[in-house]
């Protein structure tokens, strides 16, 4: 496949006129320049490094007030109540209507943490994979890319406390969990969080595997608290101290780090996910992006449970929230750049490719080719070219400027809307007509 752009934000910078050819598998194999550019613009795609696709369906329906302050723990008791009636064929319908809507916003490819494993009774399926193929066939649906992440969730808190009724449909033990991983080849597996898993178990899937790990830690400051009465550490730290924190890692959320965890884990090399718009909707707290990003941290977005599905939303939100906090304006820059839109969305893209276990998030000779591509004569882009462009793309970019995205050299959006659109949306009203039924 051989295209064309009137420029293209390459690994190394802003060229006009670009021609990329892609191999049969959709990499990259030459970029060169073009005698004549089409009209659009290519940007490298989004990652999506953190979903929970099922949440997509109950995404604004826990926003009444109750009697006791809502947090993360009422909204959870939420989300385990909605979850009570899904069955595999409503997982697929909501998971493609969902990746539908990431690849209209600009992502191509998406993480997604999977721990929905057994009946709504708790016990496992006939085929204890049924679910996890339930995602792999919205992702083949749809056309976007999947890292499937199985996830080990076996307790109820720290200290290896028995799980709660409500998590009864996560449930693996190390044994069952290494057997469905065998069985299923995934990019990457991860622990649930700290809360979830004993640390035996812990260790035992770590050194069972050199897959990338992903896990939930720090989100909030209850989760703090319980880590130190159980170990006497905070979990970040915990962390530090108990595993070799590398670029292997990937630490989803780390909201409550102190300053000297958040150095400690840039220096480290792992990729912290940020769901900025899920933090928001649940009243986490602010992540330490400061010290983080000062000692040259890795980072990545996630939609995590779409309350939102935009991948600019997100970055929008990490910079409002420094913002917000700091009382000062345009703080997220770096590495040469003093545009902050196009410093979050290269870097984000770029930092994703180790978390994903996949070539991805530049637009470079052996990488996939995930691009999107955005319209120049949106009202939003007119009159910008570079930088600029995606300042505007991010900070503004609320709707019709992506016109394009290709995902391993494969065309999935056109003029803005998915090519399986309506069918896809057809299944999902009809999975959410069941489950309120």
């Amino acid at each position: 496949m051989n295209l064309t752009f009137s420029a293209a934000r390459l690994a190394d910078g802003w060229a006009s006129n670009v021609g990329i050819a892609t191999d049969a598998n959709g990499q990259i194999e030459s970029i060169k320049r073009a005698t004549t550019g089409g009209k659009l613009v290519a940007i490298p795609a989004a990652t999506n490094l953190h979903s929970h696709a099922f949440q997509r369906a109950m995404a604004g329906l826990a926003e009444r007030q109750n009697a006791r302050l809502d947090d993360f723990w009422s909204w959870r008791d939420a989300m385990y109540r909605f979850l009570d009636r899904m069955n595999p064929d409503q997982i697929e319908a909501i998971a493609a209507q969902l990746y539908v809507e990431l690849l209209e916003a600009g992502y191509a490819h998406v993480c997604e943490f999977h721990y929905v494993w057994n009946d709504p009774h708790g016990r496992p399926y006939a085929d204890p994979t049924i679910t996890a193929r339930a995602i792999r066939n919205a992702a083949a649906r749809t056309g976007i890319g999947l890292s499937l992440v199985p996830v080990l969730y076996s307790h109820g808190n720290f200290g290896a406390k028995p799980p709660e009724h409500g998590q009864r449909r996560f449930l693996h033990s190390v044994d069952s969990f290494l057997s469905v991983v065998d069985e299923l080849h995934p990019e990457a597996i991860a622990l649930h969080s700290l809360r979830a898993v004993s640390a035996a178990q812990l260790h035992e899937v770590v050194a069972a595997t050199d897959l990338p790990l992903h896990i939930h830690v720090a989100e909030q400051q209850r989760e703090v608290d319980d880590c130190l009465a159980w170990s006497g550490l905070r979990p970040v730290e915990w962390l530090q101290r108990n595993v070799d924190l590398s670029s292997r890692w990937t630490l989803v959320h780390a909201t409550h780090m102190t300053q000297d965890e958040a150095i400690e884990t840039a220096r480290s090399g792992a990729v912290v996910a940020l769901c900025p718009s899920t933090e928001g909707n649940l009243g986490d707290g602010f992540f330490p992006a400061e010290a983080y990003l000062a000692a040259g941290g890795r980072f990545g977005i996630g939609s995590d449970s779409h309350v939102s599905t935009s991948p600019v939303e997100e970055l929008r939100w990490f910079e409002y929230g420094r913002r917000l906090r700091n009382e000062k304006r345009a703080l997220s820059a770096g590495e040469g750049s003093s545009q902050v839109g196009a410093f979050l969305w290269t870097r984000a893209a770029a930092c994703s490719a180790a978390s994903a276990n996949a070539p991805l998030g530049e637009i470079a000779v052996g990488k996939r080719a995930n691009l999107v591509l955005l319209d120049p004569d949106h009202p939003t882009l007119v009159g910008r070219d570079g930088d600029t462009l995606l300042d505007s793309f991010v900070f503004s970019g609320n709707g019709g400027a992506v016109a394009e995205v290709w995902v391993e050299g494969k065309r999935v959006v056109e003029q803005g809307s998915h090519v399986a659109r309506d069918d896809i949306a057809a299944n999902y009203r009809r999975a959410i007509a069941e489950l309120h039924a």
